[in-house]
């Protein structure tokens, strides 16, 4: 039966095959250390879900919420802003709640993408990021994901020899998978180009509280004149361990954000209020929840960087996210990001996510999270020692080995 048009244009999920492979072995009796998938083991914090509680027992609060979120809770969302990134927000008009950064992006692109619109997307990014708008009918132009030199001339390039003019150009920083993070300056030549050719920006700052250096990442936000062309998306998912809640946000320009609520208004009700209430007493906290996140993941990172390193696998050390951006080791570097995730799992009980599905660009590297443990973290570097060891680094090796797969 010939797939639907929408379903048609979407690549094959790469990581559903590392996904089934983890499964098999799990189901076989393996231990798989699973630094895959981004999906934060620290449990929410007690105030968080004790605030969600006792509103959960209200039955007022059990039927149809607002889907542009409770007026508390963008109150809230903004005055977050205002102390983070002295960014002034108008709650009513310039706030709206999501069920998440991702379904913000999707629903964005629902709202503003005619079919052939040109996006400008990094590559390698967060699938959403392209694929929101791959299914709303638009086309996606590669960009460098670096926020370096090079920037602004690919941007300058890029509209010059894209028909029709870009539509929009998407920002994350700090970035999943690559965790670079962006300067203000940075920020301020963006806008500067974006507002001269009229091309919205829409930035993804779900990590802007997961860092680890005395800089706290900025908001493209600050940038005078920012707010005339761009929307930015905000998640609680990392920042609060709150994966499963489902909470987000996306603030800016007005017009775009009447765009997104009109979307939504017929799509949803919102996320449950309970939830809402919830989130609204943890953006309103004293903020030592979120440093206590932030200092878990640092001591994460530190272990995985050092035990990794001598294990044989070097990993740089990112500056900010719960994610490092690992190259492949030279020996493996010809099999691809898909089948070394694939072999890992196979030899050494460890999964990673392959770079290739974060884009083109990615697959001469891995993600890994920071989603176990110390004690775990330093049990994947010992299997991942003793897999080396097999192959003693020899090319030859790895290639025979991967022929008997």
């Amino acid at each position: 039966m010939e797939e639907f048009h929408k379903v048609r244009r979407l690549p094959p999920y790469v990581f559903e095959q590392v996904n089934r492979l983890k499964a098999d072995a799990r189901a076989a009796g393996r231990d798989i250390i699973d630094l895959g998938m981004g999906n934060p083991d620290l449990p929410t914090p007690p105030a968080i879900v004790d605030k969600l509680v006792e509103t959960v027992r209200d039955p007022r609060t059990h039927r149809y919420s607002s889907s542009k979120g409770i007026p508390g809770l963008r109150k809230a969302q903004a005055a977050y802003y205002a102390r983070r990134f002295g960014v002034k927000l108008d709650p009513d008009r310039q706030v709206i709640a999501t069920l998440g950064s991702k379904e913000g992006f999707a629903n964005m692109a629902q709202a503003i993408t005619a079919p052939g619109d040109v996006i400008l997307c990094p590559d390698p990014t967060y699938p959403i990021h392209a694929f929101g708008f791959i299914m709303s009918g638009g086309v996606i132009r590669s960009m460098p994901v670096a926020p370096d030199d090079g920037f602004l001339p690919a941007l300058e390039r890029a509209v010059k020899h894209s028909i029709p003019k870009p539509l929009a150009l998407i920002l994350n920083y700090p970035s999943n998978p690559t965790a670079f993070v962006a300067s203000l300056d940075f920020y301020k030549d963006v806008i500067a180009f974006a507002r001269k050719h009229d091309i919205i920006v829409l930035s993804d700052l779900a990590y802007a509280e997961i860092y680890f250096g005395n800089e706290a990442p900025p908001s493209v936000l600050q940038v005078p004149g920012a707010m005339d062309v761009c929307v930015e998306f905000t998640s609680m998912s990392k920042t609060f361990s709150m994966p499963g809640w489902r909470m987000g946000f996306a603030v800016g320009n007005e017009r775009l954000i009447a765009a997104l609520g009109r979307v939504k208004s017929y799509l949803d009700y919102g996320a449950f209020t309970p939830i809402q209430v919830a989130a609204t007493a943890a953006l309103n906290g004293d903020g030592s929840d979120i440093a206590e996140v932030r200092d878990i993941y640092l001591k994460r990172r530190d272990v995985l960087v050092s035990s990794f390193g001598q294990a044989g696998f070097e990993v740089p050390a990112p500056e900010a996210t719960m994610f490092a951006w690992a190259p492949i080791p030279e020996a493996f570097r010809d099999l691809g990001s898909l089948e070394f995730s694939k072999l890992l799992i196979e030899k050494a009980d460890v999964a990673v996510a392959p770079g290739i599905g974060f884009g083109e660009h990615g697959d001469d590297y891995v993600r890994i999270a920071l989603v176990e443990n110390e004690h775990r973290i330093r049990q994947a570097a010992r299997n991942i020692k003793r897999f080396l060891a097999t192959i003693g680094g020899n090319r030859h090796n790895v290639v025979a080995l991967n022929a008997r797969r």
